[in-house]
């Protein structure tokens, strides 16, 4: 099963909109938290919405109905945003540098904008963790296009508004326009020279590639939770709204861990 503590409910309730009032003779509106952790047992299990165990959870049609106008209601950002702060206020980001990679979830249903790379039908995921590893922005794209494409995008998905004063990547980002793009944002691209690219890093700024299983640890975090590993959602913007979801989970355990003496 998968439960919220108190204290994290403490801090997710004041994010969640206020209920729409219905008439008198429209059902009882089932408690949230009740509903989030039907959705959450979703999200981790990767089961259909049909599978929830009856009596633990609200019913299907409540707990789907409730993602769905929270997802369009654009309240996952507005969420990740709150809790993105909150860990800037208790020094839990460290932004002096921050890695970035992508991963490839594969479509079990007819997802419209998946793209047919080699390895079969699916999404692109991609994130951006600070320097511990802590989400700082996910972006979710077809599959066809490059990493290095994706980068500018991935940004502007970021949680916050403060960038990393040097960003981290594998041999997939090495461009020297993508340098020139990070550059007028301030941000210093480390990444390893391709083979066949002259050798533009020198060796002291690769040190910090060292650090890169970060975000592979962070990637593995976010595919425990199976409806992020394979996409079942048909729509784009629900795939997205799993993913950030996962995220807040995240970042909710950081922000509500006890502090480490």
């Amino acid at each position: 099963m998968m439960r919220l503590t108190d204290q994290q409910w403490t801090v997710l309730a004041p994010l969640l909109p206020r209920p729409v009032k219905r008439t008198r003779r429209g059902r009882t509106r089932q408690p949230d938290r009740e509903v989030l952790e039907g959705i959450l047992w979703i999200l981790r299990t990767g089961a259909q919405w049909d599978a929830l165990p009856k009596g633990e959870y609200p019913s299907k049609t409540t707990c789907h109905d409730r993602f769905q106008e929270w997802n369009e209601q654009n309240v996952f950002p507005t969420v990740l945003s709150a809790l993105y702060e909150l860990g800037e206020e208790e020094h839990l980001l460290d932004l002096r540098e921050a890695f970035i990679d992508g991963t490839f979830s594969p479509a079990k249903k007819g997802a419209r904008t998946s793209g047919q790379p080699k390895k079969g039908k699916g999404t692109k995921v991609m994130i951006m963790v600070d320097a511990s590893g802590v989400p700082l922005a996910v972006h979710t794209s077809s599959a066809s296009p490059a990493e290095v494409t994706l980068v500018h995008d991935t940004l502007e998905a970021s949680f916050g508004m403060d960038f990393p004063k040097r960003l981290i990547g594998d041999k997939a980002y090495d461009s020297d326009g993508l340098d020139v793009e990070l550059e007028t944002l301030g941000i210093e691209m480390i990444a390893p020279n391709r083979r066949n690219r002259k050798k533009t890093q020198d060796g002291r700024p690769l040190r910090r590639y060292r650090r890169r299983w970060k975000v592979e640890r962070t990637i593995a975090w976010l595919q425990s939770f199976r409806r992020v590993r394979t996409r079942d959602e048909v729509k784009a913007q629900n795939f997205l709204g799993m993913v950030q979801l996962a995220c807040i989970v995240i970042l909710l355990r950081l922000v509500t861990s006890p502090p480490v003496p």
